[in-house]
C-alpha cells in the first residue's frame, strides 16, 4: 500500500515547522487579543526577512516578549528595548522592536476604546473572512485593498510597521481571508468553518 499524498499550498515546502504552521495555523480565523497582537509583532519583524527565519524564532520572541502580554509590552521601557537588542533568539533591529512597544500602546487604547482588539481588526473585513478562490501561489496578491484599508486605520491610530504587505500577510496569518489554494486540503476544511 502507497501512502495518500496531502495538497497542501505550494509555499509549504517540506520543513516540518513550516509544515506545522500551514496545517494548524495559517488562515485559521482568531479573534484571540494576544494571538493578534503576537501575529501582528511578528508579521512586523518578518519584513526583509523570510518566514521560517521568524517561526524559527517564535518561541525565543514569546519568552522575549512576556507572552506577547500586551499590558506588559507595552510598559516596556528604553532599558527593556536596550535588553532586547542584545537579545541573539530575536532580530535585533531596534526600529522593529520599537514598534512592538508602540504597537502594545496602541492596541491598549483600541482595547480601551473598543473593548478588544480583536473587534478594531475583524471591523476592517466586515466581521467574517475573505474567502478567495486561489489556484496557484502567484495568484495571490500582496496587498489588497482591505489591506491598504487597514493599514491607513492602524497607522492614524500610531501603529508602525503596519503597510498593506505587512498588514496583507497578517491578514492571511490570523483568517481574515482564506488564502489557501483551491486544490490545499485546509481550503475546503476552513470554507467549511473546520477551524481545527
Amino acid at each position: 500500500m502507497g501512502t495518500v499524498s496531502i495538497s497542501r499550498c505550494a509555499w509549504a515546502g517540506s520543513d516540518p515547522l513550516y509544515l506545522a504552521y500551514h496545517d494548524e495555523e495559517w488562515g485559521v480565523p482568531s479573534r484571540d487579543d494576544r494571538h493578534l497582537f503576537e501575529m501582528l509583532v511578528l508579521e512586523g519583524a518578518q519584513a526583509g526577512l523570510s518566514w521560517i527565519t521568524i517561526l524559527r524564532k517564535r518561541e525565543n520572541y514569546r519568552r522575549a516578549f512576556d507572552g506577547f502580554d500586551i499590558e506588559k509590552v507595552a510598559r516596556y521601557n528604553t532599558r527593556r528595548i536596550e535588553s532586547l537588542l542584545k537579545d541573539p533568539g530575536i532580530v535585533r533591529n531596534r526600529m522593529k522592536i520599537e514598534a512592538a512597544v508602540a504597537n502594545a500602546r496602541a492596541a491598549l487604547e483600541a482595547i480601551e476604546e473598543r473593548g478588544s482588539l480583536n473587534a478594531l481588526l475583524w471591523e476592517l473585513v466586515g466581521g467574517r473572512p475573505i474567502v478567495n478562490r486561489w489556484r496557484a501561489l502567484r495568484e495571490l496578491p500582496a496587498k489588497t485593498a482591505e489591506s491598504t484599508a487597514m493599514s491607513k486605520a492602524l497607522l492614524k491610530r500610531g501603529f508602525r510597521f503596519v503597510g498593506p504587505t505587512i498588514c496583507y500577510a497578517f491578514m492571511q496569518a490570523v483568517g481574515m481571508v482564506n488564502d489557501h489554494t483551491v486544490d490545499c486540503f485546509r481550503y475546503a476544511q476552513l470554507t467549511r468553518g473546520d477551524a481545527r
